[in-house]
């Protein structure tokens, strides 16, 4: 149901009244170019931008919203709706449409959410796997988790960076939901857009110092020292076959011992790449492992336990968007909107969970 405009951005129809009618009043009121409200203005950072209405010249009655196409910054972009909340119809609903809506996910208000597709980009196959609503609809407690996974994966291994960004996102959304108590939302979803092609994923060491690559302070380790690590681990794009190589030679126990001699000169702070006292030996022994394994295909898991060490702030620069969309049922109130923040809260359970385990 969304069309692309020629100006890149992208139209969806009005509804049928009152929701369509509905949607285009909170875009409006959102998107006043006389709006003070905090709240509001604040809002808009996780929406699409809003350009107005716009009909065909052909159809001058047909009426379409006129919006950001927060996919079209991605090359090959995984997407994935979820639509969020305990209850997907509104106060004014009638006993008919709420026995429809409920039958469709009787799990609803117990999880919070519902997965209503995606369409995931599969780097080893160079192809697109996509699920629809039914896929999310038979999800359980028991595998939601695994379910929501699928989404995150990219043929090769999970992409922990994109999970921990997301859940960021998600979390600052849940910080507004918070602090406002004037609107409340019914049956909107969010919509998770991420970066899918190797291109973009790819860790590509050799051909930056580690002062550049890890933001290590200069003088903190000798041109020597970054020179062996530059040539310790090397991963590599192959743009033809949309597969990932990667091939590391034989000194990671000498790095480890350069990151530990660092350490000892600085503070733990200044160093990008850190890892806990507690964690190094047992990370650090399956970064040794890698030499012996590189040769029969196992390199990338062995590779994933190292480079997912890296702090948040790396973490956090993934390319994700996280964004609210579908506002026919958004209502004004003078309460918090309890059944959204519970979505948000067991929504970024279920990915912090993905991410630890």
């Amino acid at each position: 149901g969304i069309l692309q405009h020629p100006d890149g951005t992208v139209l969806k129809q009005l509804q049928p009244p009152p929701r369509g009618p509905r949607e285009q009043e909170f875009y409006n009121k959102v998107y006043d170019s006389n709006c003070c409200d905090s709240i509001l203005l604040e809002l808009r950072k996780y929406l699409p931008k809003y350009f107005g209405v716009w009909s065909p010249p052909t159809a001058p009655n047909d009426t379409y919203l006129k919006l950001e196409d927060v996919t079209c910054k991605f090359n090959k972009p995984c997407i994935m709706d979820v639509k969020i909340g305990q209850k997907s119809y509104d106060p004014y609903a009638s006993a008919e449409k709420i026995q429809q809506q409920v039958s469709k996910y009787p799990l609803m208000e117990e999880i919070g959410f519902l997965v209503l597709g995606m369409r995931v980009y599969h780097v080893s196959s160079d192809s697109y796997e996509t699920q629809n609503q039914h896929y999310g609809r038979s999800l359980t407690k028991e595998t939601v988790k695994d379910g929501i996974s699928k989404f995150f994966h990219s043929g090769y291994c999970l992409r922990k960076d994109v999970v921990a960004a997301s859940i960021q996102k998600v979390e600052k959304i849940l910080e507004w939901f918070e602090g406002q108590t004037q609107l409340n939302f019914y049956a909107s979803s969010l919509l998770f857009v991420y970066e899918g092609s190797c291109q973009a994923t790819a860790v590509r060491l050799s051909d930056v110092t580690l002062s550049e690559k890890r933001r290590v302070p200069k003088g903190l380790l000798s041109g020597g020292d970054v020179l062996e690590y530059n040539n310790n681990i090397h991963v590599i794009n192959s743009t033809e076959n949309g597969k990932i190589e990667a091939s590391v030679s034989k000194g990671l126990s000498k790095f480890y011992a350069l990151h530990k001699k660092a350490c000892s000169k600085r503070h733990h702070s200044q160093l990008s790449l850190k890892v806990e006292n507690s964690e190094q030996d047992n990370v650090w022994k399956s970064g040794t492992c890698i030499t012996q394994e590189h040769l029969n295909g196992n390199v990338l898991p062995q590779l994933e336990k190292v480079f997912y060490h890296m702090p948040a702030e790396t973490k956090e620069s993934a390319n994700v968007e996280v964004r609210m969309i579908d506002f026919a049922h958004v209502f004004p109130s003078n309460t918090k909107d309890e059944g959204y923040i519970y979505g948000l809260k067991n929504l970024i359970t279920v990915l912090q969970n993905i991410l630890d385990n």
